[in-house]
């Protein structure tokens, strides 16, 4: 692993000016951004001071309002398989095969974090705080991808079945908004098809 450069680099006090300079390195990663299968994923994932970097990263995306509209569960070790093994025990006691066989991606990976979707009573609408969620697991994604580890974004039946929900401590309002799995590909990705922003631009006049 490439480790994590942020122990040298603190954060910015609040009201500090944060200049925007061109950083055509970040292109050069997007333009080569891959997700990694999480059944490719193996030890090791990030070590403790990674997942705070980690976390840190995720918190400076968009918020309209500061509302923070999110939260973080840690899935590893031994508690993450307890976490498998229940969910394997809820699938198998409804006869559903397919649902416990889907439990791979989460068991195999080293790590995972749940980011929960958790809105406040506020004046900002509510999708746009369920939109701050979504993009809180695309940073972690790609802060994952930038310190050399794989990662990969999954839902999957666990994310939106209740009593699954419950297991991980979720209830209320508040909903899954990715499991993002993080550990050393295996074997590199490969590309796929991706689309052509062509057919999907339009240009509005007066």
């Amino acid at each position: 692993m490439t480790g994590s450069p942020l122990s040298s680099l603190p954060p910015p006090a609040f009201g500090d000016p944060i200049g925007i300079e061109a950083a055509p390195e970040v292109l050069t990663f997007l333009a080569r951004r891959r997700s990694a299968s999480a059944l490719k994923l193996a030890a090791p994932g990030p070590d403790a001071a990674q997942v705070q970097d980690l976390l840190r990263l995720a918190c400076r995306v968009p918020d309209h309002g500061k509302l923070a509209p999110w939260r973080f569960i840690l899935l590893e070790g031994p508690d993450k398989a307890a976490f498998a093994d229940r969910l394997d025990a809820l699938a198998r006691a409804r006869g559903d095969e397919r649902a416990a066989g889907k439990l791979g991606k989460l068991r195999t990976p080293p790590m995972g974090i749940a980011v929960i979707s958790a809105p406040r009573e506020a004046d900002v609408p509510e999708w746009e705080q369920v939109l701050s969620a979504g993009a809180v697991c695309m940073t972690l994604v790609c802060a994952a991808q930038a310190m050399g580890f794989g990662a990969n974004w999954i839902t999957d039946w666990y994310a939106y079945d209740a009593e699954a929900r419950a297991c991980l401590g979720v209830a209320g309002t508040e909903k899954v908004a990715g499991f993002i799995l993080i550990g050393s590909p295996s074997e590199p990705p490969r590309e796929r098809e991706r689309p052509d922003p062509a057919g999907r631009v339009s240009r509005w006049t007066a």
